[in-house]
């Protein structure tokens, strides 16, 4: 059965999707931005600020499904610019221990109101 997360501390879905969904053990984050759950404002800035407040977004679902991200067993990134790997790269490995989940990170291009990075997981409750 298919069951909804919801957080005040993740930013609110702005389509009809949830922000996570839990399945027996397992835990379906859907693509997260760098939107601030406060003002549900996108404030640009540099990727690796971008990607923290991504994954910052990522782990309050996580944390509201009863999870962490210890139990990430796969993320998939999305780039507005492959150029920015590095720098997401360095934010990214700050919020995993080892070992790290598996990872696909791709160049999207445009991404939902021009963010650079966007970043959805899959994790174990």
């Amino acid at each position: 059965m298919r069951n909804p997360v919801k957080t005040d501390r993740a930013p609110q879905p702005v389509g009809p999707y949830s922000q996570a969904i839990l399945h027996g053990d397992l835990v379906f984050v859907a693509g997260q931005g760098p939107l601030d759950p406060a003002t549900r404002k996108y404030e640009p800035t540099d990727v690796k600020t971008e990607t923290r407040r991504t994954l910052e977004n990522v782990k309050a679902i996580l944390e509201a499904a009863g999870s962490s991200m210890d139990q990430v067993l796969k993320c998939n990134v999305y780039l507005r610019d492959i150029k920015d790997f590095a720098a997401m790269n360095e934010v990214y490995a700050t919020f995993f221990s080892a070992p790290a989940p598996a990872r696909t990170t791709i160049q999207a291009g445009a991404l939902p109101g021009g963010i650079a990075v966007e970043i959805e997981c899959i994790a174990r409750k």
